[in-house]
């Protein structure tokens, strides 16, 4: 598939208007002139399209507000990175002849091109956070709504074949995925596995995070982000390379990291385009979230697989504080920040 910029499809097209029955003929010299006029922006348009220059950042991009860097230390017994996980394409999973296409590369990724490109600012309203299977049930479906409405335009306008994952909540100690079992444990807060996306309210360990929504979003638009690697197509790159290498060898465990890194990158450009603007994600949350990636990395779940703690929190500051995806290129980042 070739590398262009994409269509925009939240800018206005034209619309037609009825013509009067009768037209004197300057309203037909005018009508003549107003059709010519369209004529050439069209042609315009079109060779601006072709020429790949069409920045993003026309739809209302802006750069949010910063977060303060308030100091805090990780909690003893801090919950681990979330665990993801993906197959390697099959025929399943591999994209049609016709219609939108998957992009199997990582560096050089058509969608981590453009220093413009970043989500839309968006309101999103969720529930308010309740500590029990069924409040978590109802903030997690809500914020998967606020996610699709985030990711799916932005993957459409670059004819990504964009659809939103399958939400599951289990209730065991264990559940099935295609990836196998999953053991719930400090490691599994969410999980992620071929548009399959869990969220074990077990895992989410309510008992020591308690009423911080922000942190449990935060997780969520991780593994969410995984989804956007899938559909992209930058998640079956990276298990290609992960496979190749091998899963425990320093080249796989790098490239395991890298791809972990970059969702954490984009779990914070979710929580950066909808704090303030008048919905759910107030600044408390967002500098709480900010605040908890410190206390997760392979630092807290002893692996070596996600990146270190202070790896984990500045990707998604990265993310949170430019609202830029090119800033999520973890697979052009030297080795020492992605460590």
């Amino acid at each position: 598939m070739p590398d262009a910029q994409p269509d925009l499809p939240w800018l206005g097209r034209p619309h037609t208007v009825s013509a009067p029955r009768r037209r004197s003929p300057a309203a037909v010299i005018g009508v003549c002139l107003g059709a010519v006029a369209v004529l050439v922006l069209g042609l315009v348009a079109i060779v601006v399209l072709n020429r790949g220059e069409t920045p993003l950042a026309t739809a209302n991009y802006r750069d949010n507000p910063s977060a303060q860097d308030l100091s805090s230390q990780p909690q003893p017994g801090g919950a681990g990175a979330p665990a993801s996980a993906s197959s390697l394409p099959s025929e399943t999973s591999a994209p049609s002849a016709t219609g939108p296409q998957k992009i199997l590369k990582l560096a050089d990724h058509p969608i981590l091109q453009d220093p413009n490109a970043g989500l839309q600012n968006r309101v999103c309203t969720l529930p308010t956070w309740q500590s029990t299977q069924a409040g978590a049930e109802a903030f997690f479906t809500a914020a998967s709504k606020c996610l699709d409405a985030a990711w799916g335009p932005f993957l459409e306008a670059y004819h990504l074949p964009f659809t939103p994952p399958a939400l599951h909540f289990p209730t065991g100690a264990s559940f099935e995925t295609e990836c196998g079992t999953i053991q719930v444990g400090i490691a599994t807060a969410a999980y992620y596995c071929e548009n399959n996306l869990y969220v074990p309210f077990r895992g989410l360990q309510t008992d020591q995070y308690g009423n911080n929504p922000g942190v449990y979003l935060a997780l969520f638009a991780h593994e969410y982000g995984h989804h956007v690697q899938e559909v992209a197509g930058l998640m079956d790159a990276a298990w290609q390379k992960i496979y190749e290498a091998g899963q425990n060898s320093p080249a796989g465990l790098e490239m395991s990291r890298r791809k972990e890194l970059q969702a954490q990158c984009f779990s914070g450009m979710f929580l950066g385009a909808h704090v303030d603007q008048g919905g759910s994600v107030s600044r408390d949350m967002y500098n709480k979230a900010w605040n908890d990636q410190e206390t997760r990395g392979d630092n807290t779940s002893r692996s070596h697989d996600h990146g270190t703690n202070a790896h984990y929190a500045s990707w998604w500051r990265a993310g949170a504080t430019s609202n830029r995806i090119a800033d999520c290129n973890t697979f052009a980042a030297p080795s020492s920040e992605v460590s």
